[in-house]
Formats: C-alpha cells, structure tokens, sequence
C-alpha cells in the first residue's frame, strides 16, 4: 500500500471511528440530557475553566461550534460564564454543581463502556497505545494541515 492509500484508509477509519464514538457516547449522555457533543464540551471545562477558544483547541473543532454548545449548557444550567483575568473580552466557561452532577452520572456508564472496550482490544496496555498512535496522527495531520502553512 502506497502512502496515498495509507491516508484514503486511514481517514476512513478514523471517520468511521467518530461515528462509531458519536453513537456510542450518544447511548450513555442522551439519558442524561446531554448530546455526545455537550458532553464533549461539559466534559472538557470539567477539568478546570476555558474559554470557548481554549475548549475548541483542546478538542479539535471550531470555536463556533463550542460556542453554541457553551451558549446551550448554559442555559441549562450545567455552565456557566465567569471573568477570565487573562481576558477582558474572552469570559471563561466552567461547569456548575448541576453539570458536575451530570458528568457524574455519565462516569459509570464511561467506565462500564471502556472496561468493554479494554476487554475487546486486550487490556488497558494495549489500548493506551492505541490512543497514543492516534494521537500521534493528530498531531502530524495538525503539522502538515492547511493552518501549518499560514
């Protein structure tokens, strides 16, 4: 297989993975009010305050998108706004008590899911390395990406 090839199966794969953690995490968030997206972004800003930027970078998706997806856990009460001293104009979004609740709630499932995924894959080894080579080929695409150039 040449490397054209290897990047026609490879992105293949990796959409056809998104899809398949989409419907996944969508099985476990959608009992508790949440999308697989909210929870993406709930979830980042669970590990400390971003702003809508910060959290787009983390993840890999466009501020835009973070941003009706912040505008909507705040409404729901599971986020909120507060002042970023780094930035007057760019307010930090961090989960309230109800949104720490919701991810709580969410953990068993998570942990029930990746003890499977564990299982299937033989151990927490072997998985652990597959996450690393994929993020490998994140950050090599973010190197030679169209944004690379500018």
């Amino acid at each position: 297989m040449n490397s054209a090839e290897a990047l026609s199966r490879s992105a293949l794969a990796v959409l056809h993975l998104n899809g398949t953690f989409t419907a996944l995490l969508n099985g476990l968030t959608l009992a508790a009010g949440l999308s697989a997206a909210q929870w993406q972004v709930l979830d980042t800003i669970g590990a400390g305050p971003q702003s809508v930027s910060g959290a787009a970078r983390l993840l890999g998706i466009t501020r835009q998108s973070v941003q009706r997806i912040a505008d909507l856990l705040v409404d729901q009460g599971l986020a909120a706004y507060r002042d970023n001293p780094a930035h007057r104009r760019a307010k930090l979004l961090e989960t309230t008590d109800a949104g720490k609740a919701v991810l709580a709630g969410i953990d068993p499932g998570l942990a029930e899911l990746a003890r499977r995924l564990c299982g299937e894959l033989g151990g927490e080894d072997e998985f652990r390395r597959i996450t690393e080579i994929l993020g490998e080929l994140s950050r090599a695409l973010c190197a030679v990406g169209p944004q690379a150039r500018s």
